[in-house]
């Protein structure tokens, strides 16, 4: 057997490939600084020094272009700016006319000498909207009541941004001139003695569309928070190439929607999570292929279905199936939807195996014709207890689930009888979907062994539901998927529980006619 496998080869060049993004952004994140020398002025040095006194002034103006200070309306100052501590206050801002019939606003961030407060003499200055248009969100109906019905406005509507993120950076850092970062150069601006003024950044990319709230004309006065950060050129330098992926991301097609998904993970405007986060996905996404690829081997390599749960296969992949379309409809974060998708094709594709489903061309008939196997009567056996489990269980669960779709139907409200139908089998699946897993269980007690389950993948399944399970407070997701995360893991518990009570017997034949004795005897041979 070659030690190089197309699995290993895959994981390997997967590993590299992150091993090489982590490098990629330990450069990015601590860049190499200039060294002056005596002999040549090749180093760009920051005009701010440790002792400078500065002001900082916060305008507001319907205009998204530099304008005076007398057209503008002063919202915020602070004369003795100590821009080297972090701070966030809030502010009252009373919104314009012309803003509230459905038009925008701009924050001007100016940072001035000490008490230099005039035109064309700032040290920095930057302009942000405070506004974003947005189509709004779909209105829910009491679908019972014939009253209210839904109206989906088509046209964009001004929304408010509740937080305004300021990054300036306070770092003493010398450029090389002929190296400066292209990822900041738009931000460079020079002094005639050659030094550079100093960096200010207003970051969006923690703004989503959830934060967003509506303009109307009953709300003149809005919330404005403020929330200022010194950082480093290296933090500047990673936030805008983050911005900058999200304008690429948007002109290769994603939505607005899809933006916000990955935005959500900077809310927090911390890096050490934003790390973890990275980490994590990484280790989800390659638990996710080696799951994915163990389990298509055990089903592609296997003959019988003997001391398998035939409820379970089919629940798995009318679950999965459902669960997919549900978080399509919630626009959950795609972390999540990619990998279920290509778990809803395999669970499906497990029932050809399950039914033994076989594809014959007929002569004379361009439509081929499928046939089914026939089960084996240790197949016989494992589907009688199947059914015992489920006769048992469907007592109490189907009634539940009715009854919790009346529920929902009479109490709540959906943007249509499509989505109450979704969100009712899905709550169902969340909350007593985990019962149809207790028929394998079932099967395991009455068969005293465990030999026949996949247990490469489900270990795999295992450790990524653990990882799920920090997952349900770090990404987007609706909150009864995130409680379903919790549920599985006494499942799974109780699994190796099994695994531990039944070991493995090394007499027994195994699907392929083999005992793993007579393995053992055929390598010393």
């Amino acid at each position: 057997m070659a030690w190089i496998t197309c699995g290993r080869a895959i994981v390997i060049a997967f590993l590299s490939y992150t091993v090489y993004i982590f490098y990629m952004l330990y450069l990015l994140y601590y860049p190499e600084q200039c060294v002056p020398t005596s002999h040549n002025d090749r180093c760009l040095t920051p005009l701010l020094k440790e002792d400078t006194k500065l002001s900082l002034q916060i305008y507001t103006s319907v205009e998204s272009r530099k304008q005076p200070i007398r057209k503008l309306s002063l919202l915020y100052k602070e004369e003795n700016f100590q821009y080297n501590k972090a701070f966030a206050t809030s502010v009252n801002v009373t919104l314009p006319s012309t803003v509230v019939k459905n038009g925008s606003l701009f924050a001007h961030i100016v940072i001035y000498p000490y008490l230099e407060i005039r035109d064309h003499y700032s040290v920095a200055y930057s302009i942000t909207p405070l506004t974003r248009y947005i189509i709004p969100k779909a209105n829910t109906q009491h679908l019972l009541s014939s009253r209210a019905q839904s109206t989906t406005q088509s046209r964009p509507k001004s929304h408010w941004k509740r937080t305004i993120n300021i990054k300036f950076v306070t770092e003493q850092f010398a450029f090389t001139r002929n190296q400066f970062p292209a990822e900041i150069y738009s931000l460079l601006r020079l002094t005639n003695n050659g030094h550079y003024l100093p960096f200010l950044h207003v970051s969006d990319i923690s703004q989503t569309v959830r934060q967003l709230e509506a303009i109307n004309v009953n709300s003149t006065l809005k919330l404005l928070h403020i929330d200022y950060q010194p950082i480093s050129v290296g933090s500047l330098k990673f936030w805008v190439t983050m911005e900058e992926s999200m304008k690429q991301m948007r002109k290769l097609g994603f939505s607005d929607a899809d933006i916000d998904k990955v935005k959500d993970i900077f809310s927090r405007n911390n890096l050490k999570m934003l790390l973890l986060t990275f980490v994590i996905s990484i280790l989800h996404i390659l638990l996710d292929f080696l799951a994915f690829k163990n389990d298509v081997n055990f089903w592609k390599g296997r003959k019988t279905t003997a001391g398998l749960s035939p409820t379970a296969v089919i629940w798995h992949s009318v679950s999965y199936s459902i669960i997919f379309l549900y978080l399509l409809d919630e626009d959950a974060s795609y972390l999540i939807i990619v990998p279920l998708g290509i778990s809803t094709i395999i669970e499906i594709w497990k029932l050809t195996k399950l039914f033994k489903v076989t594809v014959e061309r007929n002569r004379g008939h361009w439509l081929p014709s499928i046939k089914f196997g026939k089960h084996s009567k240790k197949e016989q056996e494992s589907d009688s207890y199947d059914l015992e489990a489920i006769k048992y269980l469907s007592y109490f669960l189907y009634p539940l689930v009715i009854i919790g779709a009346v529920y929902c139907l009479i109490y709540n409200s959906y943007k249509s009888w499509y989505s109450w139908v979704l969100h009712s089998l899905v709550n169902g699946i969340y909350a007593f979907g985990f019962l149809f897993m207790l028929p394998q269980l079932f099967i395991n007690y009455k068969l005293k062994s465990v030999a026949h389950l996949p247990w490469r993948a489900f270990m795999y399944k295992a450790f990524n539901t653990f990882i799920d399970d920090v997952f349900a407070f770090i990404i987007t997701m609706p909150t009864s998927h995130r409680l379903a995360v919790f549920r599985d893991d006494i499942v799974f518990l109780v699994y190796l529980y099994q695994r531990w009570l039944y070991p493995v017997d090394k007499t027994r034949v195994n699907e392929f006619g083999v005992s793993y004795e007579e393995k053992e005897k055929l390598h010393s041979d």
